[in-house]
């Protein structure tokens, strides 16, 4: 199992509207909402690389997603 945390800044005023959309999607294990540079930081877990990717390039056409930053952890 691959797990990753995605780091999202959003657009203004659609800070939640983003995350309820990502909270349901496939793969996507936690989605909290912070305060600084990034809006929201989303967990994943997938079984590979690609499966990440698709996850990730999914996120990022979500309405209101302006930027992400993928960590991988172990």
């Amino acid at each position: 199992m691959l797990k990753a945390y995605l780091l999202i800044v959003c657009e203004v005023g659609l800070e939640r509207n983003v995350e309820e959309t990502i909270r349901s999607m496939a793969n996507v294990t936690d989605v909290d909402t912070v305060y600084g540079e990034y809006d929201l930081i989303v967990r994943i877990e997938v079984n590979d690389i690609k499966q990440l990717d698709k996850v990730v390039s999914e996120i990022r056409r979500v309405k209101g997603v302006l930027r992400t930053m993928t960590l991988l952890c172990d």
